[in-house]
């Protein structure tokens, strides 16, 4: 029995390999993202930006339809709160309240930092799109802080508005949550790093509720995102999502 077992063991080790091997990695990522958004959510969060010489913290509200509608309003500090920002299908939307205007981003800007954070805009309103946008594959299949994760590389499709030249994302094998992201530049260069932690019971899920993000070139610097709430599968449409809702939501 004991040599049997022996036998067994490589080759179970051998059978979990190969079907790591033989997922999808598009369909991983697919999943990742049911797991993380949901059809729709809502959420309460606090953004954390620390800097050698000083810390932000800006805490906001956020409501999300699908992959094409998304919402942003800030509500502290007082000086900020209000400003906005709408994606609705291709358009990116930004309100600030202090002069009340309304300014549409070009897809130039969301490389850019969001409100002075290592985020970008692309992180925060989602333009770029995870699955149809990129080329996937399947690197590894790795244990990362304790848990099995798929280790996979994406790389940008041509004519796409993404500013990176490479992703790597690291997304737990046994419940999709995302763990881990490094965002390369075009030269292969690690750029910032994404780490997903502090997993927390939201509703029907267990979900990581801190996010930070480190750049790799700069010392003492990073943003911290702390999810309070998050809801899954709201109430809410399309008409939600409009630019006279977004001057008005607080």
């Amino acid at each position: 029995m004991n040599f049997l077992k022996i036998l067994f063991i490589p080759a179970l080790l051998i059978s979990i390999v190969t079907r790591a091997q033989a997922q999808d990695p598009a369909e991983i990522i697919r999943n990742m993202e049911d797991m993380m958004l949901g059809n729709s959510n809502y959420s309460e969060m606090t953004m954390k930006i620390e800097r050698p010489r000083y810390e932000r913290e800006i805490s906001m509200r956020s409501w999300l339809l699908g992959r094409d509608y998304s919402m942003i309003v800030v509500t502290a500090p007082a000086r900020d709160e209000g400003t906005a920002y709408l994606m609705r299908g291709n358009e990116i939307w930004n309100y600030d309240p202090r002069i009340d205007r309304t300014t549409r981003l070009p897809s130039s800007m969301m490389a850019q930092s969001w409100m002075g954070s290592d985020f970008t805009n692309d992180d925060l309103v989602r333009d770029s799109d995870l699955v149809d946008d990129f080329e996937h594959e399947l690197l590894d299949t790795e244990e990362y802080e304790g848990r099995q994760a798929y280790v996979i590389e994406m790389i940008p499709k041509p004519d796409t508005p993404i500013v990176w030249g490479k992703v790597k994302m690291w997304i737990c094998s046994e419940d999709y949550i995302q763990l881990r992201v490094e965002n390369y530049d075009q030269r292969d260069r690690l750029v910032n790093t994404m780490r997903l932690d502090e997993i927390t019971r939201f509703g029907d899920r267990d979900l990581p509720s801190r996010i930070t993000v480190e750049p790799a070139d700069k010392d003492n610097e990073r943003t911290i995102l702390t999810y309070q709430e998050m809801e899954f599968n709201i109430d809410i449409d399309e008409d939600f999502f409009t630019r006279p809702n977004m001057q008005r939501i607080q």
